[in-house]
């Protein structure tokens, strides 16, 4: 099949399974985007009860129901500063990534190019290739400080076969955040060549510099061009809801809207008040804030615990990368060393676009401080 020719696993399942069937709970699970931390309460509840209503065992509405349409209208809205209608500029999905197939399945003709950063989520670009899509890489740099991307080379990428840009800040599996110079040297590119931008928001919260998120639909040059593609599995730790939204100009989210009644139908009826609770609750800030504040706890202490390592910080998310070349290790030989030797489940990158045969993920989202804290010991068991 053609189709998926250039699209091989992700490995987080290989790996995944494997810890499983180990059974084995000195194992440290590295290897997931899982998170520990407990959902929002309110909307716990409201997946309770929405057991016992019959409105919530339904198919219908296919493109939401009103309350998470207008939740997450009024979420994307408060970021960019700008109103979007629940009714024609909203639709519900099944997910995050399901929002993204469905939108780029609408916006990308087979042939057109994607542009998208490097590394990447194999997740974003198998994508790209599912809907005929070619992806265009722009390699991100690691450096002491953390990953970076030039904001004119990124532009430079868009050209006359570019569709759209996927963007996403912070990247997974990066960390990498892009800022005010990305969207402003992507609103001109995007405008010349008439393309979408396609923002991926799953983590654009959870941000380790305490800033706000930067969303390019607050830039009047790419406010029509944007089209934001939401989740409530991270930020919200909503994964198994499978709860997303798709924001942006009425036109493209009627063909968004049309595409999804084909792929997927419909999200899960007993979540979706669940996650339009948690989106509207007037603590929903703080809720993330606190949560980014245990996911950075996290972090440093795997960045401690690795010191010795070549580990390329993150500027936000779930996971940061470790770059296996100084080690004279292929990525795939370093997560076998690791989960044989050292009791640690995490994914080798191959596959994930052109450089991830050099890195291994590690996710610091689910497992606490405290078993982190001996990360470095095991590490040395397979690297000595």
């Amino acid at each position: 099949m053609t189709r998926l020719r250039d699209i091989p696993g992700i490995g987080v399942d290989i790996v995944g399974d494997a810890a499983d069937a180990a059974g084995d709970p000195e194992f440290l699970r590295l290897e997931n985007l899982d998170t520990d931390l407990r959902p929002p309460a309110v909307a716990i509840a409201a997946t309770r009860a929405a057991i016992d209503d019959d409105a919530a065992n339904s198919y219908l509405p296919f493109h939401g129901h009103r309350s998470l349409r207008a939740a997450a209208a009024a979420h994307v809205g408060r970021i960019c500063g700008r109103a979007y209608d629940a009714d024609t500029e909203c639709v519900g999905v099944a997910g995050g990534l399901n929002g993204v197939l469905n939108t780029l399945l609408a916006t990308v003709e087979p042939g057109q190019e994607v542009v998208l950063c490097d590394p990447v989520y194999a997740g974003l670009v198998n994508r790209v290739r599912l809907a005929g899509g070619v992806p265009r890489f722009v390699p991100a740099q690691p450096t002491a400080a953390g990953w970076t991307v030039d904001a004119e080379r990124l532009a430079a990428a868009v050209g006359p076969d570019t569709a759209a840009v996927l963007m996403m800040g912070p990247a997974m599996p990066t960390g990498l955040v892009l800022d005010d110079r990305h969207w402003c040297a992507l609103a001109d590119a995007c405008e010349r060549h008439d393309a979408w931008l396609i923002y991926d928001a799953a983590m654009e919260r959870i941000r380790f510099d305490g800033r706000p998120p930067s969303h390019p639909a607050v830039h009047d040059g790419l406010a029509r061009r944007t089209i934001t593609v939401g989740s409530a599995s991270k930020e919200l730790r909503l994964i198994g809801w499978r709860v997303g939204w798709v924001v942006g100009p009425a036109e493209i989210i009627a063909d968004v809207r049309l595409v999804g009644l084909s792929n997927v139908v419909c999200q899960a009826g007993l979540a979706q008040d669940a996650v339009a609770a948690a989106l509207d609750a007037p603590d929903a800030d703080a809720d993330v804030a606190a949560a980014t504040a245990e996911w950075r706890r996290r972090c440093e202490t795997v960045m401690r615990q690795l010191a010795a390592y070549p580990v390329i910080r993150p500027h936000g998310g779930w996971s940061l990368l470790v770059d296996t070349g100084p080690l004279g290790l292929g990525a795939a030989e370093l997560s076998r060393r690791l989960f044989e030797r050292a009791k640690i489940a995490a994914t080798p990158m191959d596959g994930w676009g052109p450089s991830g045969e050099h890195y291994l993920r590690i996710v610091f989202a689910n497992e606490p401080v405290e078993r982190l804290a001996g990360l470095g010991d095991r590490f040395r068991l397979a690297v000595p």
